[in-house]
């Protein structure tokens, strides 16, 4: 295990790669993205670098040893005219404006191989924690029904759907109807927007009904955006009324997986994988 550099955005992903890295004895360094990372992260060793600083990043990976990188936590799309980059990073600038306009995979995978160009390997969250990701089959105690199972198919067609189209990784399904679709404002957000419409349409408390489907989109660089659940995301599908969560096998990540399958089961909701889609 050669040393890990950790390019580190918001939210508990990175914290999780960190700690396991910590536990695993693999060395480690992290670069805080400015405005993104978390206090959590603070006490390894690192370097806190702009988003636009790719000199000072890879100044600072090399320095440190590193042989490969790790790109994990929640980065929202920059506004290219407010950056400050230095030389390096302005030197990719028009590239990545380029690639922004394309869609968010296409910004992704150029970072990427800025990386690459400088000798760094590329690593997944998956592949530095080998337990991250949902297997085949339930996980918890809660079983999805018939009825549900319906639902499962209809959400994930739906959610590949705009994968397709680089929209999003979501949709929310219930009895047969799209009630939503994620774009750029995240799943969180998405749920609730769901728990606001009528209770016709959706499930309630005691009636619970209705899918969220997330599954990487077919053009997606799954070492770095493979769609994401946490607690957060078991709260808001039980306050939209939602019957269960569905995801691909090996294409979604779950975030404090013990805290994840205690509340699922405690709220009575099913967490499913199923097998990716033929091509």
């Amino acid at each position: 295990m050669g040393k890990l550099g950790l390019i580190a955005g918001g939210g508990s992903l990175p914290v999780e790669i960190a700690e396991h890295c910590r536990r695993s004895g693999r060395p480690l360094f992290v670069i805080r993205l400015k405005g993104f990372a978390g206090p959590e992260l603070e006490p390894y060793a690192g370097a806190e670098v702009g988003i636009a600083e790719l000199g000072k990043c890879f100044k600072a990976l090399k320095r440190a040893g590193c042989e490969a990188v790790c790109l994990a936590g929640a980065v929202s799309r920059p506004d290219f005219a407010a950056l400050i980059p230095d030389i390096r990073g302005l030197a990719v600038l028009p590239a990545a404006i380029a690639a922004a306009r394309k869609g968010d995979d296409a910004l992704l995978r150029l970072m990427l191989g800025e990386f690459e160009k400088e000798g760094f390997a590329i690593e997944g969250a998956t592949d530095v924690v080998d337990d991250l990701s949902l297997a085949s089959g339930p996980l918890g105690r809660v079983a999805a029904s018939e009825e549900s199972m319906a639902d499962v198919r209809r959400a994930l067609d739906v959610a590949r759907a705009i994968g397709r189209l680089d929209v999003g990784q979501g949709a929310v399904v219930c009895r047969g109807l799209v009630l939503a679709v994620e774009a750029q404002e995240g799943t969180d957000a998405m749920l609730s927007r769901v728990a606001d419409l009528p209770e016709a349409l959706r499930g309630r408390p005691g009636a619970c009904a209705g899918v969220l489907a997330k599954a990487p989109k077919p053009i997606q660089e799954t070492r770095v955006d493979l769609p994401t659940i946490g607690p957060a995301t078991v709260h808001a599908a039980a306050r939209a009324g939602l019957a269960g969560i569905v995801g691909e096998a090996g294409g979604l990540v779950i975030l404090n997986r013990e805290a994840v399958i205690r509340l699922a089961d405690e709220l009575g909701l099913f967490i499913l994988g199923v097998e990716p889609a033929n091509p």
